[in-house]
């Protein structure tokens, strides 16, 4: 492992741990910044095409229940030169709201993750979710 790849796990690491919180915070922006405009992604609905779809359905979720924990662990990135891939698992959280707020809903999965290093900044250019198991009601989201 050379220094570029120390630091490019830790840049890669850093826009992990940014997208989760900007999940939990619903800072669209900031999701739209760390992906590539024709990101691709499967979240478990089938392939999402383009940054714009990819936003949209983490908002059909996200924006329809109370707050939100995504904890990311056990990270493993593979880099080769200006592209990397990138292994974590999830362990989300989500609260109801309203009349849902005592209901809950939590996964546990695995992010395989596709980077490419662009203007010297690690962008997403896939994202996969392998959902393993789930615990609680999909009724915390008002879908």
């Amino acid at each position: 492992m050379t220094l570029d790849d120390v630091i490019a796990h830790h840049q890669i690491a850093r826009q992990l741990a940014e997208f989760a919180r900007a999940m939990d915070e619903r800072d669209w922006s900031r999701i739209a910044e760390i992906l590539v405009d024709d990101a691709v992604a499967d979240v478990g609905e089938g392939r999402l095409d383009g940054s714009a779809a990819f936003i949209a359905t983490l908002r059909r979720y996200l924006d329809t229940c109370g707050p939100t924990q995504h904890l990311l662990g056990n990270l493993i990135v593979d880099v080769n030169g200006d592209e990397a891939q990138s292994r974590c698992y999830v362990s989300d959280m989500h609260l109801g709201i309203g009349e849902r707020k005592h209901l809950t809903f939590a996964t546990l999965g695995d992010y395989h993750d596709r980077w490419r290093k662009i203007d010297g900044c690690w962008r997403m250019v896939e994202r996969i979710k392998h959902n393993r198991a789930h615990v609680g009601s999909f009724d915390v989201f008002q879908i």
